[in-house]
């Protein structure tokens, strides 16, 4: 497709069994769709080994559909927001 640029980035937890692993990489991914022009494809994942459960939570950051049912759970919402809000604008 012309004009379709992609953005890979592979996350690394500062432990393998990282309970946030999943919201984090779902924090990247919603600040990089708020930031970049929407022909950006985006995939957030965790680095190949380095988490105790990678391939389910690259299955859940790279599934559109759960991505945005997460992003209508209010109390996960809140939890992004007050992330984020350090963000530059």
């Amino acid at each position: 497709l012309r004009g379709l640029a992609s953005v890979l980035v592979e996350l690394t937890p500062t432990i393998n069994h990282c309970s946030l692993a999943t919201l984090i990489g779902l924090a990247v991914r919603v600040r990089l769709e708020q930031t970049l022009p929407p022909n950006y494809r985006i995939d957030v994942r965790m680095k190949e080994g380095s988490h105790a459960q990678d391939d389910q939570v690259n299955k859940q950051l790279g599934d559109k559909e759960r991505v945005a049912a997460a992003l209508e759970n209010d109390t996960l919402k809140s939890h992004l927001d007050n992330m984020l809000k350090t963000c530059v604008q």
